[in-house]
C-alpha cells in the first residue's frame, strides 16, 4: 500500500522511521522524545497521540503512543505498517509481574504473547495462534539488557482485555510459566505477522498483582522506566 494519511495518523510519507518505539501513554512517548531524540519532529497529533521522528546515536527513531488495550494497538500498528513504511514496532510499556522471581523494575522482554483476547479471530485460522516476538529483536534485547547489567526475564506475556481481573484468574497463567500480565503485545505480535513485519514487547514491571504494596506511581510509570527506554534505543 502506498504511504498516506489515515483516520488515526496525519503524517507525510517519510515522516516515520523504519522504527517505532511505542509506549502505551502518550506522556511517556514525549519524555522518550525530549529526553533521548536529537531534532526530533512531530509528525502526528491526531487524538492527542503524538508522533515524533528524530536521531538517536546517529540512527533516525520514531515514537508514537498506542494508547491502552489490543484494539488501540492493533489500530495503530496496522496503520504504520501497512501505510508509513515502518519495519519495526518496539513497545515500551509496563506490565503487572507474576513470576515469583521478578521484583519492580526488572525488565521482561515478551518472547510470546498468551491472551484472553478473541483479536485473532479475525484471521479466519483453523485452530489457536500463537503470537511471538520476532527473533531477531528479541536477542538484541537480550544482548543490551546483558550490557546494561540490569534484572531481566525472556518468556510468555499474558495480554489481557481487562485491567480489573480477579487474582485465581492469574494463578492459573502463572502456574503455566508467564511471567507478566499487560495489555497489548498479542495484538502488536498478531499484527505484525500479518503484515510480514517485526514486533517486540520490552516491559517494565510496575507493580506484582499477585503481591500488591509497592506498585510504582503513574508519574513514576511515565519518567523513570530509562533503562527499557535504553534497550529499545539500542536495537532501534
Amino acid at each position: 500500500m502506498s504511504n498516506t494519511s489515515t483516520p488515526h495518523i496525519a503524517a507525510n510519507p517519510g515522516d516515520f522511521a523504519k522504527t517505532v518505539l511505542m509506549p502505551g501513554d502518550p506522556k511517556r512517548a514525549h519524555f522518550v522524545a525530549e529526553n533521548f531524540l536529537e531534532d526530533r519532529v512531530l509528525v502526528n497529533d491526531i487524538r492527542g497521540v503524538q508522533g515524533y521522528t528524530g536521531s538517536y546515536k546517529g540512527k533516525r527513531v520514531s515514537v508514537m503512543a498506542s494508547g491502552m488495550g489490543i484494539p488501540s494497538i492493533g489500530i495503530y500498528s496496522y496503520e504504520l505498517f501497512n501505510f508509513f513504511g515502518v519495519d519495526n514496532i518496539i513497545r515500551i510499556g509496563s506490565a503487572g509481574a507474576i513470576h515469583p522471581d521478578l521484583r519492580i523494575r526488572d525488565i521482561v522482554i515478551g518472547m510470546g504473547a498468551c491472551t484472553n483476547s478473541n483479536f485473532a479471530a479475525q484471521y479466519g485460522l483453523p485452530g489457536t495462534f500463537a503470537p511471538i516476538a520476532s527473533y531477531e529483536l528479541v536477542q538484541k534485547a537480550v544482548q543490551s539488557a546483558e550490557r546494561h547489567a540490569v534484572r531481566y526475564k525472556v518468556g510468555n506475556l499474558l495480554s489481557a482485555d481487562t485491567f480489573y481481573d480477579d487474582t485465581p484468574g492469574l494463578k492459573t497463567w502463572q502456574k503455566m510459566g508467564v511471567l507478566a500480565v499487560e495489555m497489548e503485545s498479542a495484538g502488536l505480535y498478531c499484527t505484525a505477522a500479518r503484515a510480514g513485519k517485526n514486533a517486540l514487547c520490552i516491559c517494565t514491571v510496575s507493580d506484582m498483582p499477585l503481591a500488591p504494596g509497592n506498585d510504582c506511581t503513574a508519574e513514576e510509570r511515565q519518567n523513570s522506566f530509562i533503562k527499557m527506554m535504553e534497550i529499545a534505543l539500542d536495537i532501534a
